[in-house]
């Protein structure tokens, strides 16, 4: 009896590896197949290991129900030790929501994700993704100038549009396929969006007014090129304070963002004009310590004979010689307010289009303050 014969004829066309046999990849014949993924933790599976009623885990793991700390600590600790998570799917049909919200930044669409580099972004994106998970909602990140090819797939239940500029057409984009908008106050009024904003002319005042009350009365104003409507409100504020207070309107505009920027903008400020300037309001966002270094390295000592404060939510600007002031836009503020009035819009049927104003903050420090 011939070989083939004898084994059951494993020489005429059996194409899979002989029983027993694993082929290993890389060595010849078909890959291994992959391993099958591990059942999924049921409910019921750690009610069963919890020794609770499936009701009682249910209730535990979503915060309801009349239960002692004592049962849903064990009903949690259960879940989480057997590695359970709750049925996406399910809850998406049940709610009829995916519960994921898109975030774009309009400013920087040029270089779509610089904007992680900026402190006041990078605080703006983390509270706002932080405060959407603590209600159930994820982030989805969309790049600066995003394509409606690039999200019309995504099951989004809303957008976060950050500081949209003038030509951004994705706020339209969303709005025309009924997606709920959630941006800054350039949207008030359309249906379909909602805002949350800080109040520019507040911001303008609360500082130069500060820098009027300690003896300046040159004050320049640093201001990034940009089509924001913050950027456009600073402009308008800065150009009434000044006529309201009899001084002349000096500003700089920043091209493009960035320290390297912003820094020679600010030597221009200080070295361009006739008159030197008393104080300095540097709008455009920068790194405190490389403007206050910039100010020294152009013959000003700080504050004696200018006064300084930045916009700005980074932290080294405490750790100076001296300390800088600076203007908080209180991202983590905005943030909780936005998603806030995004969940009352999804959940609770609101469709009012009134916004909010978050008020700024002015932490005044050593740089702008004259000995008496």
């Amino acid at each position: 009896m011939s070989e083939a014969s004898e084994h059951g004829g494993a020489a005429r066309g059996r194409t899979g590896p002989a029983p027993g046999h694993t082929y290993v990849p890389g060595r010849g014949g078909p890959p291994a197949r992959p391993a099958p993924p591990a059942p999924r933790v049921r409910l019921v599976d750690v009610a069963r290991e919890a020794g609770l009623s499936k009701t009682t885990v249910s209730a535990a793991l979503n915060g309801t129900g009349r239960l002692s700390p004592e049962v849903r600590e064990k009903a949690r600790e259960t879940a989480r030790r057997m590695g359970y998570r709750p049925n996406a799917t399910a809850r998406q049909l049940r709610a009829g929501r995916a519960r994921l919200i898109g975030y774009v930044v309009g400013e920087l669409a040029d270089t779509p994700w610089t904007f992680l580099e900026s402190p006041y972004f990078a605080r703006l994106t983390g509270a706002t993704a932080a405060t959407a998970l603590a209600r159930g909602y994820a982030v989805v990140l969309l790049p600066a100038g995003s394509l409606q090819s690039e999200w019309a797939a995504l099951p989004l239940d809303a957008v976060v549009v950050a500081d949209p500029v003038a030509d951004d057409r994705i706020v339209e984009d969303l709005l025309a396929a009924r997606i709920p908008v959630f941006s800054d106050r350039s949207v008030e009024g359309r249906e379909g969006a909602h805002w949350v904003d800080v109040d520019a002319a507040d911001a303008v005042g609360r500082t130069l007014d500060h820098f009027h009350a300690q003896g300046a009365r040159g004050p320049v104003v640093v201001l990034p090129d940009s089509t924001t409507r913050f950027h456009r409100e600073v402009t308008a504020a800065h150009r009434a304070w000044c006529a309201a207070h009899g001084v002349p309107e000096r500003a700089v505009r920043v091209p493009e963002a960035g320290n390297g920027p912003v820094i020679r903008a600010v030597e221009t400020a200080l070295t361009g004009g006739p008159d030197r300037p008393d104080a300095l309001f540097v709008v455009a966002e920068a790194s405190p310590p490389l403007v206050l270094e910039a100010a020294r390295r152009t013959g000003y000592h700080v504050p004696g004979d200018l006064l300084l404060a930045c916009v700005s939510e980074d932290e080294t600007a405490v750790h100076t010689a001296p300390p800088v002031t600076t203007l908080s836009l209180r991202p983590d503020a905005v943030a909780e307010a936005g998603v806030a009035h995004l969940v009352a819009v999804l959940e609770q049927g609101e469709r009012e289009t009134a916004g909010a104003l978050v008020p700024v903050r002015l932490d005044v420090r050593a740089s702008s303050v004259r000995s008496p």
